[in-house]
């Protein structure tokens, strides 16, 4: 008895289906883990063209600066995550400095012919709450009157970069530093303070990571989020509140904005209502980089987080090697661009290899039916 000749394919279809397995998982791996080898790759490539990338010094300085991003990239994660898009989030940042700005100068109480200086604190508190107002205004266009969340927050990032202008009248607000007299000082320890020797920012940047972190991963609510994201209307049969989930993340989404808006304001010790432009790009750039999917139902914190690093490194490198802002533009721009075509890949590298995963399993029942053949030789 020996082996067939269809036995014998058969042998040789399954080992280069298991060679082509292990090649796919190879590429999915380094596609899952883009963000790190793009942030290795790019310290690497910096370090090598200026002598300072690596200084202790300089590295703090850039995380300080990836801080804000990274933020902004944590909040465009929950959105992602359900299949959504956030554009207005650069506006927002932009508001919420010129609110903070408004009223640390003094909010001037026509009513009671006064002028108040709030603390620190309640400018904190209202500047957050007009993000989430921001938000939740996007979660109403999107949930209740079922606007496409593009269109949604693109007319919202006219809306809240109008009301900037307005309520400064396009002017910038200046000295921030407020006054010991008034009661309202402080709000510089957001961009200069240095707690244990590490810049405000940076300790506020890994405080919401941490609590976007256990949100996605140790709550129902992070469940939530995943199950929109990857089938919104399987999620809705299966009990999941769907449109509450969506408000929620938005509104996430403006709160993480509005922080951004006032660590910068504070480094800055001004508040512009041009703040944030583009800032949308490198949030939605950082998440993607960092292995979400733009479809929804994939992304993770680590990743977002990776994202924002790459973002920002890349962007000082391009400044300390003397690349000019109309090619780091160019260059961001390209970055992007290559950042949805990796998605696209993974996307396409999952499906083939669960196509070939259902086609070996139908291959075996195949053969488990087929009664096996045998040859008989005389000698």
């Amino acid at each position: 008895m020996s082996t067939t000749a269809k036995e014998r394919t058969d042998v040789e279809r399954d080992r280069s289906a298991r060679i082509s397995e292990r090649k796919r998982g190879w590429g999915e791996f380094l596609l899952d883990q883009r963000a790190f080898v793009a942030l290795i790759v790019l310290v690497i490539v910096f370090s090598l063209l200026s002598d300072n990338f690596l200084d202790p010094s300089n590295l703090v300085t850039m995380t300080r600066h990836v801080a804000y991003n990274a933020i902004l990239a944590l909040g465009m994660l929950l959105v992602i995550t359900t299949a959504g898009i956030d554009l207005s989030i650069g506006s927002t940042v932009g508001l919420s400095g010129v609110v903070a700005g408004l009223l640390l100068q003094g909010w001037e109480l026509s009513l009671f012919d006064t002028t108040a200086y709030p603390a620190v604190w309640v400018v904190v508190v209202i500047s957050l709450a007009i993000g989430a107002a921001v938000g939740a205004l996007n979660g109403i266009l999107i949930t209740r009157f079922n606007v496409a969340p593009f269109i949604a927050t693109l007319g919202t990032m006219y809306i809240a970069r109008g009301a900037a202008l307005l309520i400064s009248d396009g002017a910038t607000f200046p000295r921030l530093q407020g006054d010991p007299a008034l009661g309202n000082t402080g709000f510089d320890f957001f961009g200069t303070g240095r707690p244990l020797g590490i810049p405000t920012a940076i300790w506020i940047m890994v405080v919401f990571a941490i609590l976007i972190g256990l949100l996605m991963t140790r709550t129902r609510f992070g469940r939530w989020v995943y199950a929109t994201g990857g089938n919104e209307r399987a999620a809705d049969l299966a009990g999941v509140p769907v449109r509450v989930v969506k408000m929620r993340v938005y509104m996430i989404s403006g709160v993480c904005a509005a922080m951004a808006g006032l660590i910068i304001a504070s480094e800055l010790t001004s508040a512009a209502p041009q703040t944030g432009n583009t800032f949308e790009l490198n949030a939605i750039a950082a998440v993607v980089i960092g292995g979400a999917s733009l479809a929804g139902g994939r992304g993770t914190v680590k990743g977002a987080l990776i994202g924002a690093f790459v973002i920002g490194f890349l962007s000082d490198g391009l400044v300390m090697v003397g690349v000019s802002s109309f090619w780091q533009m160019v260059i961001k721009g390209l970055v992007i661009v290559l950042a949805v075509m990796l998605d696209r890949g993974q996307e396409r590298l999952k499906e083939a290899r669960a196509a070939a995963a259902a086609a070996q399993s139908l291959r075996k029942d195949l053969a488990a039916a087929t009664p096996p053949s045998t040859s008989h030789h005389e000698r």
